[in-house]
């Protein structure tokens, strides 16, 4: 299990069925719903404004959110994937969405139901990405709509196989036979 911390009188509230990765942080203004995974030097800095994760979240590897001081808050919908090294910083981030490896989305930008954020791009505060868009670039830009079925089956999928690959690690001597 990860670091998991109060601050400023908040306690993080972790959903049942939840996997922290061991050098995963969690601290303070942090709610998280079930089956969630926070991966290996994941960081859900909850010091100065809420975060909120709705359930099947996966947030990968290397990812840091975080919020401005009484400004901007993070809220996520369910059946989320976050990739590895993203950066979201005062967000909303809607059902079924994917943000590929390395992206960053500023405050009070919002992504909406699956949608997705194609890696290394950069969404800029206030943009407002409709539902089934995908989005590229540095700054971030409108490339193509998304067939809806398409999307929620690909983003379900990843955020059952995170599950599944969260069990794996609960396995005596890491699923090694005897």
């Amino acid at each position: 299990m990860g670091l998991v911390r109060p601050l400023r009188g908040f306690m993080p509230e972790i959903g049942e069925g939840c996997f922290l990765a061991e050098t995963s942080v969690v601290l303070g203004d942090v709610v998280m719903g079930k089956d969630c995974s926070v991966w290996y030097n994941a960081v859900l800095r909850g010091d100065v404004n809420s975060i909120r994760i709705g359930d099947r979240v996966n947030i990968q590897d290397g990812s840091v959110l975080h919020t401005l001081y009484q400004k901007s808050t993070i809220e996520i919908g369910n059946d989320v994937s976050i990739g590895h090294n993203v950066v979201i910083h005062g967000a909303k981030i809607h059902d079924y969405a994917l943000i590929g490896m390395g992206a960053i989305v500023m405050d009070d930008a919002e992504v909406g139901e699956g949608a997705l954020v194609a890696a290394g791009s950069v969404v800029l505060s206030r943009t407002k990405i409709g539902a089934h868009e995908l989005w590229a670039g540095t700054p971030a830009k409108f490339v193509k709509m998304v067939e809806p079925e398409k999307a929620k089956e690909m983003n379900v999928k990843i955020a059952k196989n995170y599950l599944m690959y969260s069990k794996w690690y609960y396995e005596p001597n890491g699923g090694i036979k005897e």
